[in-house]
């Protein structure tokens, strides 16, 4: 029965055949004969078409693709064909009913892939490249075809994308199958067990039977002698991709021991190439497992498998995947760390981290632990114990060795180039105070108490003061170690600094007797070492000033100052030239030792001299000033031995006494707003502020950020800065000319009592009893005006008192001069205090009206 209805088939088709040859006018006659060679190629193609399965991938959509075949013939230049396709699928889509085809888009479809296999075989290509077909027997069955495949049969047979036929008796599918073996045998010198074999020893970095490592091509390679198909040749290439990655990352961990210990590997680098060779014992067990399987046949296609457990060189890229992008990642690692070490290792490994395939993310971070674990121990070790165990100088603190009084500032520092990426700026600032603050408690203040502080904040921080505490990844439970840590550190501390150095009592002892704040002490020194100071520096006995500097303390409030003060004080002779007096050379010094030291080093206490010898310049020209004033008392010029001079030498005489006081107040008046604003704008003010950030200081380097800011402030404000050298000139001349005008003072005073002596020895003896002023011993001499007549008297007299007045002129000028010089350079100044006392020096305005550039 089944071979009726193929029979039937094949008579239906050769009719087909028939009729569409017998209709095509460039046929010959002798095409349609049966037994012709055209007649049965043509009958063969309609048979490989009715029997074939096309199934479209895509859609089903009859105006689609006619608009689609509308548009191929209009590309192709066939304008006129492609309207009259339109014409012909109007009219086919529009019939509709009985005898009309109702799948109108697969007969379309049919007729595109028509075309299209027409095209194929005009370019002598192989029609079974676009459809699936039948071979058709026409040898032993009389012209009789037989498909496998009937039109309208539902049967389905497909295995592998190989139309399978439904009877073979001839068995055809074993012969295909042995062709098939006999030509890959013939395109094929080595099989791929050998080949599989080599890749696996070239991912060990051995070279195989065929697959060996080529250095002028840095990589394994199968030589071109070897006949393989190029698709082989390509899957080979790319596999030993892994072995090319194995030898330089065996290659790096075998130098970098054979350098260790001659060389500074570093611990952490030890860590890396440790993780590497981990990597690569898991390597191994992959290669060891692979290995076994290689010894398994690999089946051919027409076998079925004995076991699964074979391995091919597909497989074995299935294999690879991840262990080439492992390998592939150590590599560039390798390449990059070749010449990095410690934290900036561990800095450029982190970068490779971050990473958005989650096999590459955790392997990274599994790498990092390892890595950075040495790390983070230094970090532990440096927070809760202050020890730098720093070997190969690795870690991104460095110390140095130093002076006890340097620690703190020159003892450590951040080495920028080991910081790892993935610790913060701020964070390692912390963790460098955190560890100097330890050893500054340890060597400079000799103090234990920080071990209890370090296990409290271990703690606090959930962590354990043991090693291995913490690890990579775990930055929040750094940041909170080293927060706790500090906290607790830094306060203690400042307890230390306060409690047990007094270091707010030492501060206000400078303040009190280098910035002379206490003023009894300084006035009462100022006197007993006036005297002293008025010789030649080198004729001064620097152990005379220091007793009269001890007189000063017990003869004043300073006497109750703590001891320990008090011991720190001393007198300090600075190098002198030639023509000093003593006043130019003589100065204070407090004696700052460890841990104060710290804060008040030798540059600091060189700007405390600066501004010491500042104030006691000034002080000294206001103890001048008052001299003058005691000096000019009015009582010296209300005797009535004046009473019989000339009225003209009498007019000089009061002249120049009340030029004298005129211009002593001008100049009080200077030295009087000057020393407020430097008493009580400068160094009240300073001090102020200095103790309330004392107040709110959290650790020792916000103490010595407030004292340098409290130091800044003073020498500043007090025309001691850069900004000012030359206003602090005009301020320094100014003193000069006060000094020379009270030495003016002391002239005119000698001048007056020697002529007041005179006046009293011509008084008649009753008189001379009542007589308070003694007369001077210089009255007697020879050459004075005691000695001379009353004309000479009143000559001489008139003379002193004209030059008198000449020389008061000048200083007078001078001083107003350099007064308005001196405020002129006010305005122009920084600091808005400055200005501030350019309004209390010329409140009324006097100074303005006067001078043309104020």
């Amino acid at each position: 029965m089944e071979e009726e209805d193929h029979q039937k088939v094949s008579d239906l088709i050769k009719e087909l055949v028939l009729r569409l040859l017998s209709r095509n006018p460039t046929s010959d006659s002798h095409a349609l004969d049966p037994d012709s060679p055209d007649f049965r190629n043509s009958l063969r193609y309609a048979v490989r078409l009715l029997s074939s399965r096309m199934t479209p991938s895509i859609a089903p959509d009859a105006a689609a693709i006619a608009e689609s075949i509308k548009r191929r013939l209009a590309t192709q230049g066939k304008s006129s064909e492609a309207l009259t396709f339109a014409e012909l699928y109007t009219k086919f889509a529009s019939k509709t009913g009985l005898g009309s085809v109702n799948n109108k888009w697969a007969v379309l479809y049919l007729l595109k892939n028509i075309a299209d296999d027409r095209k194929a075989a005009k370019t002598q290509l192989d029609s079974s490249v676009l459809l699936p077909h039948l071979a058709l027997n026409n040898a032993e069955s009389g012209n009789r075809y037989r498909v496998s495949r009937t039109l309208g049969s539902k049967e389905k047979d497909w295995r592998n994308g190989v139309l399978l036929v439904s009877k073979d008796p001839e068995n055809r599918r074993e012969i295909a199958f042995r062709e098939f073996v006999n030509l890959v045998k013939e395109e094929n010198e080595v099989c791929e067990e050998v080949l599989v074999r080599d890749v696996l020893y070239a991912c060990q970095g051995i070279d195989g039977r065929y697959v060996k490592f080529d250095k002028n091509a840095d990589g394994f390679v199968l030589p071109d002698l070897v006949k393989v198909p190029r698709a082989t040749r390509v899957v080979v290439r790319k596999l030993c991709e892994l072995g090319w990655l194995f030898r330089k990352v065996k290659g790096y961990i075998s130098e970098s021991m054979d350098r260790f210990p001659a060389e500074d590997v570093g611990i952490v680098g030890q860590a890396f190439c440790a993780a590497l060779q981990d990597e690569l014992s898991e390597y191994y067990k992959l290669l060891a497992v692979l290995e076994a399987q290689s010894m398994n046949p690999i089946p051919l296609v027409s076998e079925k498998a004995c076991s699964e457990n074979y391995l091919s060189l597909r497989r074995l890229s299935v294999w690879f995947a991840e262990p080439t992008v492992k390998m592939r990642l150590m590599a560039v690692l390798v390449d990059k760390c070749r010449v990095l070490r410690g934290g900036a290792m561990a800095g450029a490994i982190h970068l490779h981290a971050q990473h958005g395939d989650p096999l590459v993310h955790e392997f990274m971070r599994c790498l990092l632990q390892r890595v950075c674990s040495p790390l983070f121990e230094m970090v532990r070790s440096w927070v809760l114990e202050g020890e730098l165990e720093d070997i190969f100088a690795e870690f991104f603190i460095l110390g140095q060795p130093v002076k006890a009084e340097s620690l703190w500032r020159d003892g450590y520092r951040l080495h920028a180039g080991m910081l790892p990426s993935f610790i913060s700026q701020s964070l390692a600032q912390r963790i460098l105070r955190t560890g100097k603050s330890i050893n500054f408690l340890r060597v400079c203040c000799e103090d234990r108490g920080w071990a209890d502080a370090a296990t409290e904040a271990a703690t606090a921080a959930g962590t354990t003061t043991r090693r291995g505490g913490l690890g990579y990844g775990e930055t929040d439970a750094l940041e909170s170690l080293v927060d706790e840590a500090a906290k607790r550190i830094d306060k203690h501390l400042l307890d230390v600094m306060y409690k047990e150095y007094k270091f707010k009592e030492h501060c206000l002892a400078i303040k009190r007797y280098l910035l002379l704040g206490q003023g009894d002490f300084v006035q009462y020194l100022m006197d007993i070492v006036g005297p002293e100071l008025s010789e030649p520096a080198n004729t001064i006995s620097t152990f005379k000033l220091a007793g009269l500097l001890e007189t000063a303390i017990r003869s004043s409030n300073a006497q109750y100052d703590d001891s320990d003060i008090l011991d720190r004080l001393r007198v300090k002779m600075m190098p002198h030239e030639t023509g000093d007096r003593g006043w130019d050379v003589f100065s204070l010094e407090y004696d700052a030792r460890v841990p104060l030291d710290t804060v008040f080093t030798e540059s600091v206490m060189a700007r405390y001299l600066r501004i010491f010898n500042f104030l006691w310049k000034f002080r000294r020209v206001e103890h001048a000033l008052i001299g003058a004033w005691k000096t000019m008392k009015p009582n010296c010029i209300t005797s009535h031995s004046f009473t019989k001079l000339q009225c003209a030498v009498k007019f000089q005489l009061l002249s120049t006494l009340r030029r004298c006081q005129v211009l002593w107040d001008d100049m009080n008046h200077f030295v009087t707003n000057l020393q407020y604003y430097i008493m009580f704008e400068v160094l009240e003010v300073s001090w102020s502020n200095f103790s309330s950030e004392l107040e709110v200081a959290k650790d020792l380097d916000d103490l010595l950020a407030a004292h340098e800011k409290y130091l800044h402030s003073i020498v500043e404000k007090s025309l001691l800065g850069e900004r000012s050298q030359t206003l602090c000139k005009s301020l320094f001349l100014l003193f000069d000319l006060i000094l020379r005008f009270r030495s003016h003072i002391d002239r005119l005073y000698e001048g007056i009592c020697e002529l007041e002596a005179r006046m009293e020895s011509s008084l008649p003896s009753r008189d001379k009893s009542k007589s308070r002023r003694p007369v001077s011993d210089k009255a007697s001499e020879p050459g004075s005006w005691i000695s001379d007549g009353r004309k000479a008297l009143t000559q001489r007299a008139g003379e002193f008192f004209r030059n008198t007045g000449q020389e008061l002129d000048e200083i007078a000028k001078e001083y107003s001069s350099l007064l308005e010089d001196f405020l002129s350079q006010l305005p122009v100044q920084q600091h808005v205090d400055l200005k501030f006392l350019l309004f209390r020096l010329d409140f009324t305005e006097f100074y303005s009206r006067s001078g043309p550039s104020l």
